[in-house]
């Protein structure tokens, strides 16, 4: 059975990854953040598959910047 995808606001979604939600804002801002869906003109919300594939996309072997394969 497939689970539904959770869509969290922002101030959850950067709890999820352990940061302000001001600082996922700027992300928002500025671009280079994890993807989010707008729901209307000002609903923000952020799918928990999205803030995982963020995450792993950032993912290191070293702090040269080895990327595991």
């Amino acid at each position: 059975m497939s689970e539904t995808p959770r869509a969290l606001s922002t101030d959850e979604a950067a709890t999820y990854l352990g940061i302000s939600p001001r600082t996922l804002e700027d992300w928002r801002y500025r671009g280079g953040g994890p993807v989010f869906h707008k729901v209307g003109r000002r609903l923000v919300r952020y799918l928990t598959a999205s803030l995982e594939a963020y995450l792993a996309s950032g993912a290191r072997t070293n702090t040269s910047g080895g990327v595991p394969g």
